[in-house]
């Protein structure tokens, strides 16, 4: 992470949720009671996922304050909202209380982040969900794209899903798949827009090869192989909401579950490399890792395992997404860290968030 600290831009909020299935994640992970987790931040989505599973520690990383921040108002609301309040100030259920919501929370929130949600704007208008850079991006693809390409009523079908996956491959088929869904999405998704409305540019430094032609098939991939009417990023992006479709740490009994284990969390606003050196040896068990090899290159993800390896406990579980960099263990470190490719080919076909190319799961030799 020390690598893209210093060509990427991180002063506003990239992500105001969690783009990657955290329900994956955590039969990827397999937390114990008690265990020891490191989890890059994000938007603190799936770090709250994590407490769900009473662990005895998540240390959140991020090199952004923005992101950061959000952590921060996701544990305060743990503390001061009930699930279906944090519902509204999220921005997955409409209402006209978001700020409101948010006051309750400020409180219990350090002095910074307090300020940084005080002076955001749109809050009320779009959640603090939907503040993020990447939301903007689906936000403009929902509202100025898609009405070229299909209508309400079609994408109400879409999203009403069914439980055949032959029916879903006809609809996607002969409703779907039409000549401006192919050549939009192709544009839309494109090296050079997405870099420049979703992503930032250097994201894709190390990526070689057609961006949308990958992004596209693993989108018919959610289409037909999985239900849309049970994929909560799929709602939001064709919706700006959630629907009956919730990530994993909003769902009733896993918000509660986390709210009492919120006091477990710890934020850090650094590098995932300066967060591991202030760690003890074979302290840590579980990694939650998102992306952040593919913006690396190959000697600084190898250098981000060795230090990994360091502080990792023996069996300790790393998983990580490849979204259009491949990224695996290195041979030279095949001693010492061990491909679990049973487990992450089994959760990958069923990976809601569906951009990403492949799931790495490994794990640290006993």
């Amino acid at each position: 992470m020390t690598e893209i600290a210093e060509r990427a831009q991180f002063s506003r909020i990239r992500y105001a949720q969690l783009w990657e299935d955290a329900d994956v994640l955590l039969d990827a992970l397999e937390i114990r009671p008690g265990d020891t987790c490191v989890s890059i931040a994000s938007a603190g989505d799936n770090a709250m996922a994590m407490l769900a599973r009473n662990p005895a520690k998540v240390h959140a990383v991020d090199l952004s304050a923005s992101q950061i921040a959000c952590v921060e108002l996701r544990r305060a609301a743990m503390g001061a909202l009930s699930r279906e309040e944090w519902l509204e100030l999220a921005g997955s259920r409409t209402g006209g209380r978001r700020e409101a919501l948010l006051a309750r929370c400020l409180p219990d929130m350090p002095g910074d982040a307090a300020a940084f949600w005080r002076a955001m704007p749109d809050l009320a208008e779009c959640g603090a969900a939907g503040l993020g850079k990447f939301e903007n991006f689906f936000r403009i693809f929902r509202e100025r794209v898609m009405p070229f390409i299909h209508s309400r009523r079609e994408v109400d079908a879409l999203l009403a899903g069914n439980p055949d996956r032959a029916a879903r491959e006809q609809f996607y088929e002969r409703t779907w798949n039409n000549l401006r869904w192919r050549l939009l999405f192709r544009v839309f998704f494109s090296r050079f827009v997405m870099g420049r409305l979703g992503r930032d540019p250097e994201f894709f430094r190390f990526v070689e090869g057609d961006v949308a032609s990958r992004i596209l098939s693993r989108t018919r991939h959610a289409l037909v192989e999985l239900n849309p009417a049970e994929n909560p990023y799929l709602h939001w992006i064709l919706k700006g909401g959630h629907g009956n479709a919730l990530p994993q740490a909003w769902r009733a009994g896993e918000y509660e579950a986390a709210a009492k284990n919120r006091r477990s969390l710890e934020c850090h606003l650094c590098s995932l490399e300066a967060l591991l050196a202030k760690l003890p040896e074979r302290s840590v068990h579980r990694f939650n890792l998102s992306d952040i090899f593919e913006y690396m290159s190959p000697a600084g993800y190898e250098a981000a395992l060795e230090a990994i390896l360091r502080v990792a406990a023996p069996g300790a579980r790393l998983v990580y997404w490849n979204m259009l960099v491949p990224r695996h263990r290195p041979d030279r470190l095949a001693d010492r860290l061990l491909p679990r490719r049973d487990i992450a080919a089994r959760l990958h076909a069923r990976d809601k968030a569906f951009f990403y190319s492949d799931l790495v799961v490994e794990e640290v030799a006993p």
